[in-house]
């Protein structure tokens, strides 16, 4: 059975999907039953897939549908990959996962109604495709998985508020002209290399030396360009604030840690396993020196945008376009010590997010109010729901012991290490900000109304009704907010180990 565990993983919330479907159809509370069995079994076959990885010596698990193998003679075959960098990033889309679907049991009655189950189907595609991409080998299949994932993504956020469809819509264009962008370069790849298979295709370009051919050159420029749309690197962000903003709260909590993220994954992926380091980092090369000051601008605009910004969610949007740019310029600084420190924020930024999400969707839904006098007093009204937030919040600013200092310290250290001092100065910076932005809302939950500031009072959304109680919170949601919150804790603690496996993966990767 634990050779066919990166199978399994996949097949669990597939299969939970059709279930939910055609056994849970206007019965929200039995599709919730099966979608809470089938991720906790995609959570613990994740488990054991990252002890298995860190058991082997041979670096990664290769998986090959349907008895595929490539001496055969038969040059089409589809294959997953799973090393610790991949095991790692599918351990936390199961987790959180299986976290938010606990969040979701009383919010989906809430707001979606009877159309539940079909949630509950959707974000259980949605966490196939996001394993697939994770997992697989195959430059289309990646594209496929992709489409996938966005297919569901459009859905899920349309079910919202009456905006939100607007939202789906804006972000559909886009997602369609990043897909459109990307593959079309594995077009490009497949004309000159006759392959899809990732490692395949990086032999070939290294035995025929085509790094230098314009049409690999034009190929890499065209998926990297598809990556950035779906990842929402500033400027090509414009989907995202509004996505995330309106989504139903259990679709925002789920994909604001993991959508953007699983993205950067993968454009580490085509860098290194495809391209290889050689060709992005090599000194005739524009490339990393550009991309570095792209992430730059990308740090800063996302802080001005967050720092101007008073609805909470909006303010939590243009921070994760921030956070973006601080992977993008971390993997592409020519260090180690900075790619390790981008893929290592992959998995910080996802838990400090996910913490943030769900402490805000509680404000928000609990007192009807979207903007930052939401906050109030609110130390003493919801102290278990504003401690969650407050950990979340030392995290993005940076404070010890929590995950985001340490991801942090790499990214800088790797930025020293490189010599690109713009991009240090640019985190420092961003930090300031966060320190600015989650101070102020910390004062007021403490202090109450800050004086002097005369606010308008704005409902939430004209579609959601405020709760009953302020200090009502029900355990299915504060449960998930401490796990989240533990998580930014425990990934700060375990730094050290993450760091050195991640580091000790790249190593093998670079050669």
């Amino acid at each position: 059975m634990t050779d066919h565990l990166p199978i399994l993983l996949l097949l669990s919330p597939l299969f939970g999907a059709l279930v939910c479907v055609l056994f849970g159809k206007g019965n929200s509370k039995n599709a919730w039953i099966v979608s809470m069995i089938s991720l906790g079994i995609s959570s613990i076959l994740s488990v054991f897939l990252l002890l298995k990885v860190l058991s082997i010596k041979a670096g990664d698990i290769r998986y090959r549908m349907g008895g595929w193998d490539p001496s055969s003679g038969y040059e089409v075959g589809i294959e997953l990959r799973i090393d610790i960098l991949a095991a790692l990033i599918v351990l936390a889309v199961t987790l959180v996962g299986f976290i938010n679907t606990i969040y979701s049991k009383t919010r989906v009655p809430a707001e979606v109604g009877e159309k539940g189950p079909f949630f509950y189907a959707l974000i259980q595609l949605l966490i196939v495709g996001l394993c697939g991409i994770i997992m697989t080998n195959d430059a289309f299949n990646l594209y496929v998985l992709i489409e996938i994932t966005s297919l569901t993504s459009y859905a899920l956020i349309a079910m919202g508020n009456r905006r939100a469809a607007l939202s789906s819509f804006n972000y559909v264009i886009m997602g369609t002209i990043g897909a459109s962008f990307y593959l079309l370069g594995v077009g490009y790849l497949y004309i000159k290399t006759g392959t899809l298979n990732i490692d395949d295709i990086h032999t070939y370009l290294e035995n025929e030396n085509l790094w230098t051919s314009q049409s690999i050159i034009v190929a890499f420029i065209l998926i990297m360009l598809g990556v950035w749309t779906k990842m929402a690197l500033f400027p090509l962000h414009g989907w995202l604030p509004n996505a995330y903003s309106y989504a139903p709260s259990m679709t925002g909590t789920f994909m604001a840690p993991l959508m953007t993220k699983v993205m950067v994954y993968v454009m580490i992926r085509v860098m290194l396993w495809l391209f290889g380091a050689d060709f992005v980092y090599s000194e005739d090369s524009v490339w990393s020196e550009l991309i570095v000051w792209m992430s730059v601008v990308a740090i800063v605009a996302g802080s001005f945008l967050a720092l101007a910004r008073n609805d909470i969610k909006k303010m939590l949007t243009y921070l994760i376009i921030a956070e973006v740019g601080y992977m993008v310029g971390g993997a592409w600084l020519n260090s180690l010590t900075g790619q390790a420190g981008a893929f290592y924020h992959i998995l910080s930024d996802a838990a400090m997010t996910f913490c943030l999400f769900i402490a805000a969707s509680i404000v928000i839904i609990r007192t009807g109010e979207s903007r930052l006098n939401a906050f109030d007093g609110l130390f003493r009204k919801m102290p278990l729901t504003m401690i969650g937030f407050t950990i979340g919040g030392l995290s993005m600013i940076g404070l010890p012991p929590t995950c985001g200092f340490f991801s942090k310290w790499y990214l800088i250290s790797g930025g020293i290490e490189s010599g690109h001092w713009e991009f240090v100065v640019a985190l420092l910076f961003s930090s300031l900000i966060n320190a600015v932005i989650f101070f102020k809302i910390f004062e007021r939950a403490y202090f109450g109304k800050i004086k002097g500031i005369k606010e308008e009072v704005s409902v939430a959304d004209i579609d959601m009704i405020p709760a009953e109680g302020i200090k009502s919170v029900p355990a299915s949601m504060l449960i998930p907010l401490f796990i989240s919150a533990l998580s930014v804790l425990i990934l700060g603690i375990m730094n050290k180990n993450l760091f050195s496996w991640i580091s000790n993966a790249l190593k093998m990767i670079n050669g």
